[in-house]
C-alpha cells in the first residue's frame, strides 16, 4: 500500500471508530478483533515476546525501564538504543525507518522506531482527530516543540497541509519574524510557549489552537484563550504516541482507535494508564505503565463518540509529593497542591512548587505578588498537608519565573525521592 492510502486509509479508520452514535460495545468489539490480530502477528516478531502469546492479558507489564533495558528485544528490527542515538546526531533515520526520543524531564530518555508505513498511519490517524473539519482549504501548520524529527515531516505529502517546524529550543525570539510570515492557521506547542506567545503580542491568528507536549495548567488556558482570541484545544502525546485528542465540544478523548488502555488506581480518584499501542508493528509497547496521571470522565461526551472521555491530565507519577504521615509515607497528587495555592487568590497566575527534602516544600512566587496573597497562599499549602497528618516545612521563594525552553515546564516537581536521592532532574 502506497503512503497516501495508508494515510487515507488510518484517516476513515480513525473517524469510523470515533464517529458520533457508535455504541460502546460496538466500539469494543471492533477494537478487540485488531487487538487480538496484532497480538497473534505482530507481536512474537519482537525478541522479548518470541514465544508467542495468546491474549493480551497474558503479556507481563511493561515500563521505560524494562524497555530501555534491552531496547532492541521490543523492536522487530533489533534496532538498538545505541543506533538510535547514533541516527539522531545525522538525520533521525536508520535506512527507511525513523527514530527519536522524548525530551527527557525524568532523567531518563525514551526511544521509539517506527516505520514509513506507520509513520503514514499517523499522520491520517492525527489528522482525522484534531482538523478532519478544516481540510475544504489548505492549512498552515506550525509545530513547536524541543526537537523535530521525519515524523512531521509526513504531513507535506499532502497538498493540504503546509507544516513547519520551529525548535522549542531556539527560543520564540529566534524564529518569531519567520512564524509570524508563515501565519500559521494551526498551531501545536507546549502550553508556556503559546502562552509567552499571546503575551509577546505575536502577531498570529490561528484557526485551531493546539497545547501539547506539556501539562495543560489550568491558570494557562484563560491567558492563552484571551491573548489569541481562539479556543483552546489539547493533543495529549508522548514518546510512545499519540494518545488523545480534543473533540469539538471541548473534551478530551483518548485514542483507543488505536491505543488500548488499562487503568491502574493512583488514589485522589485519579488513574495511570497502561497503554497497548495495537497499531503499531516495528516497536511493540505493549501494557506499557505511563507516568503520567488522568482523571477519567464518568460521563460520556456531548459528541456522541464512544470514546473514553477524560476530565483532566493531572501530571506526572513522579512528581507526586511524597511526606511522612501517621502511617509512613502519603503521596500528595499534583493537583491538589496546585488547587490550594490557585484558591488563595485569583491574582496568582504563576507558581512553583518544590519538594526539595524528605519534610521541605518550596512555594516559589514572582516578586510581584503582594506580600499578604504570597503569604495566603503559602499558609494554604501548609494547612492542606496538615490537615492529612503529613509532616512539612512550607518555605516561600520570591523570584522571576522566566521561560524555560530547554525542558519541560513542571509547575509542580518532587526533586527529592523516597531513599534521599535527588529526583526528577533533566
Amino acid at each position: 500500500m502506497t503512503p497516501r492510502l495508508e494515510a487515507l486509509l488510518s484517516f476513515l479508520t480513525t473517524r469510523w471508530l470515533s464517529r458520533a452514535g457508535l455504541s460502546r460495545p460496538r466500539f469494543e468489539q471492533a477494537q478487540a478483533r485488531a487487538i487480538d490480530r496484532w497480538v497473534r502477528e505482530a507481536v512474537p516478531r519482537v525478541g522479548a515476546f518470541a514465544d508467542g502469546v495468546r491474549r493480551l492479558q497474558d503479556l507481563p507489564k511493561m515500563d521505560k525501564a524494562s524497555l530501555m533495558a534491552d531496547f532492541a528485544a521490543y523492536n522487530s528490527p533489533r534496532i538498538t538504543a545505541g543506533q538510535v542515538r547514533s541516527a539522531m546526531e545525522r538525520d533521525f533515520r536508520i535506512g527507511s525507518l525513523t527514530v527519536g526520543a522524548s525530551t527527557g524531564t525524568s532523567g531518563n530518555r525514551g526511544y521509539f522506531v517506527i516505520s514509513e508505513t506507520e509513520r503514514f498511519r499517523w499522520l491520517g490517524n492525527i489528522v482525522a482527530k484534531a482538523i478532519a473539519d478544516l481540510l475544504w482549504r489548505r492549512q498552515r501548520v506550525a509545530i513547536i516543540l524541543p526537537q523535530g524529527t521525519g515524523l512531521y515531516d509526513s504531513a507535506n505529502h499532502f497538498r493540504q497541509i503546509h507544516l513547519r517546524f520551529f525548535d522549542l529550543k531556539v527560543g520564540p525570539e529566534g524564529w518569531r519574524s519567520e512564524i509570524e510570515a508563515f501565519a500559521p492557521t494551526v498551531i501545536v506547542a507546549p502550553p508556556k510557549m503559546l502562552r509567552h506567545m499571546a503575551g509577546a503580542e505575536f502577531r498570529l491568528q490561528p484557526t485551531r489552537l493546539f497545547s501539547a507536549a506539556e501539562t495543560l495548567d489550568p491558570v494557562d488556558r484563560p491567558l492563552i484563550e484571551a491573548g489569541f482570541a481562539t479556543p483552546l484545544e489539547q493533543i495529549y502525546m508522548a514518546t510512545e504516541g499519540l494518545l488523545g485528542v480534543t473533540c469539538r465540544h471541548g473534551t478530551l478523548h483518548l485514542a483507543e482507535e488505536s491505543v488500548h488502555f488499562e487503568f491502574e488506581p493512583a488514589g485522589d480518584g485519579l488513574v495511570t494508564p497502561l497503554i497497548s499501542s495495537f497499531r503499531r508493528e516495528t516497536q511493540i509497547l505493549v501494557r506499557y505503565r505511563m507516568n503520567d496521571l488522568l482523571r477519567l470522565a464518568h460521563a460520556p461526551c456531548h459528541c456522541g463518540s464512544p470514546l473514553q472521555a477524560v476530565d483532566e491530565v493531572v501530571g506526572r507519577m513522579d512528581d507526586c509529593f511524597l511526606l511522612p504521615g501517621p502511617n509512613g509515607q502519603s503521596l500528595v497528587t499534583p493537583d491538589v497542591l496546585r488547587n490550594a495555592v490557585l484558591t488563595a487568590d485569583p491574582g496568582i497566575i504563576d507558581y512553583r512548587i518544590v519538594q526539595t527534602g524528605a519534610q521541605d516544600v518550596e512555594l516559589r512566587l514572582a516578586p510581584d505578588v503582594p506580600v499578604e496573597v504570597a503569604e495566603r497562599a503559602r499558609t494554604r499549602l501548609h494547612a492542606l498537608l496538615e490537615e492529612r497528618g503529613l509532616c512539612a516545612k512550607v518555605g516561600l521563594i520570591r523570584a522571576p519565573m522566566p521561560l524555560e525552553v530547554t525542558r519541560k515546564l513542571r509547575r509542580v516537581e518532587r526533586r527529592f525521592a523516597a531513599e534521599g536521592r535527588s529526583h526528577g532532574q533533566g
